[in-house]
């Protein structure tokens, strides 16, 4: 489910199977099989029949620049602001140099608008803000956007995941977005050094000419610590382009922890370093937007977070304001969320998302809910596999779907021959 984004009554045995979840599925939550209620969708979610149809996300929140600005001047002006309501959280997130930090910012004092500390915008940065209001009528709304900002002419620069400092999942690729097309892939590969403690072998994938990942043959070890160095800065990368990074960054790599979706079965396995944790019931993709099978990581976390269906390449079929537990597992819009507006009868029992994984939750996200259980106990970096659905492999390039190919495959992306 892409960002805007998005998620029978069992009984007796069927509910006691479920290790840890007995007590925990009450109440209403899921996706509908008619379209009323499902989440997910090759990235999609599902209808929320009976919600209403909320306004949309620009007359709620309003944000400036446009969502997927690129190349804005460093004298544009970044607002977010509310026609009525009042704004409840603004998060700005700048990512310069393969390191991220917080913007500065404050609220009027009439709480309809936030604009940064810092008038002037970072050059060659990429701003993230996550936003959310209530409106007029008390009804809450939240936003995710992201532009990038001009980079003197004749540089590119590289944008890194994860971000520095960080503690990830073992299944955690390195992977660089370059903001212009390399055509000496060779030369910026050279540039790029990725090492670990305890030494293990690193090897590069080129997707395309703009984005380079890297990742060992087998997961990360628990408490391995990862190097990222650039030496971007000279280097051409393409005729008479030049690199403008010259950083070094780390991140360190937790606990294991690995989660297998049996969309035949409507479960979750969760092993925490090999362990089993829980069995949990899920809602995965209905048989014409069914989930990808394969091996997807965790690369987005968002407590509450919109999604649409028009967003993905569907028609109206949804727009939930408030999807909360969001984490996102593709590119193209596959989330593992959680969902409070199916009933309870749909986790564990069948699949009727557009192609997420759906949890069950409670309006507003609740700690105690499957959903709510099983963010609190993951991280960026992890992995969520699915098998038994009736859909293709998710591709490689989709998300961190690296782990999908093969090491022989893997290794033959190189462009230094």
């Amino acid at each position: 489910m892409r960002h805007v984004t998005g998620r029978a009554r069992r009984v007796g045995v069927a509910l006691a199977a479920v290790l840890t979840w007995a007590g925990l599925l009450a109440g209403a939550a899921g996706c509908t099989a008619d379209g009323t209620g499902g989440i997910g969708g090759m990235g999609g979610i599902g209808g929320i029949g009976g919600l209403g149809k909320p306004p949309a996300p620009e007359d709620i929140i309003r944000i400036s620049p446009d969502d997927g600005s690129k190349g804005v001047r460093p004298d544009e002006k970044l607002r977010i602001r509310v026609p009525s309501g009042r704004l409840e959280s603004v998060k700005v997130i700048k990512s310069q140099d393969a390191q991220e930090s917080p913007v500065p910012g404050h609220l009027s004092e009439d709480g309809l608008s936030w604009e940064p500390d810092d008038r002037r915008l970072a050059l060659a940065a990429k701003y993230t803000i996550d936003a959310v209001a209530l409106d007029g009528q008390g009804r809450r709304s939240a936003r995710h956007t992201s532009f990038t900002t001009y980079v003197p002419e004749e540089r590119f620069v590289g944008y890194v995941t994860p971000e520095n400092r960080s503690t990830v999942g073992t299944g955690m690729i390195v992977s660089l977005e370059f903001n212009r097309e390399i055509e000496r892939r060779a030369a910026v590969e050279r540039a790029v050094h990725v090492s670990a403690k305890p030494p293990v072998e690193i090897r590069p994938h080129w997707f395309g000419t703009s984005r380079l990942d890297f990742r060992p043959e087998h997961y990360w070890k628990p408490g391995t610590q990862v190097t990222v160095s650039l030496r971007l800065r000279d280097v051409e990368g393409a005729p008479g382009v030049y690199g403008l990074q010259h950083k070094t960054f780390s991140f360190t790599v937790g606990r294991s922890q690995v989660s297998l979706v049996d969309a035949a079965e409507h479960t979750m396995e969760v092993r925490r370093d090999g362990a089993l944790l829980a069995t949990v019931p899920i809602t995965a993709g209905a048989p014409k937007t069914t989930t990808y099978n394969g091996r997807m990581v965790v690369t987005e976390m968002l407590e509450v977070t919109r999604m649409n269906s028009r967003t993905v390449g569907f028609g109206g079929e949804y727009d939930i304001p408030d999807v909360p537990h969001a984490m996102r597992l593709t590119e193209s819009g596959t989330f593992l969320h959680g969902n409070y507006w199916a009933s309870e009868e749909v986790f564990g029992e069948s699949n009727v998302s557009h192609g997420c994984v759906g949890l069950r939750d409670v309006k507003g996200g609740g700690s105690d809910t499957p959903a709510g259980w099983f963010f609190d106990r993951s991280l960026i970096g992890d992995v969520v596999e699915v098998v038994h659905s009736n859909d293709k492999k998710v591709a490689p390039d989709n998300g961190l779907g690296g782990w999908n190919m093969g090491w022989k495959a893997w290794k033959t992306g190189s462009a230094v021959k």
